[in-house]
């Protein structure tokens, strides 16, 4: 299965790419499409704070999701303002 996902703000700016397709097996998870980034190179450490935050079909996630050919994942960091 494909899986579209996307990048924002100081994200985007150190994987050097705003959006990516992944291909993962069949009744893979969030946490396998994370380690799968993970597995490219140390620059994708930056995945890896705790402080990023993932939403798969523009719905924050809580917990693992199975994900489904076609879904959309998007990797951020926390918004501020004031």
């Amino acid at each position: 299965m494909i899986i579209k996902v996307l990048f924002f703000a100081r994200l985007k700016e150190q994987l050097g790419e705003s959006s990516i397709s992944v291909e993962l097996v069949d009744g893979s998870d969030t946490n396998a499409l994370k380690e799968t980034l993970l597995a490219r190179g140390e620059q994708w450490l930056a995945l890896n704070d705790e402080a990023i935050l993932m939403a798969v079909n523009q719905n924050h996630l809580s917990q693992v999701v199975t994900l489904n050919n076609g879904d959309e994942v998007a990797f951020f960091p926390p918004v501020t303002g004031g």
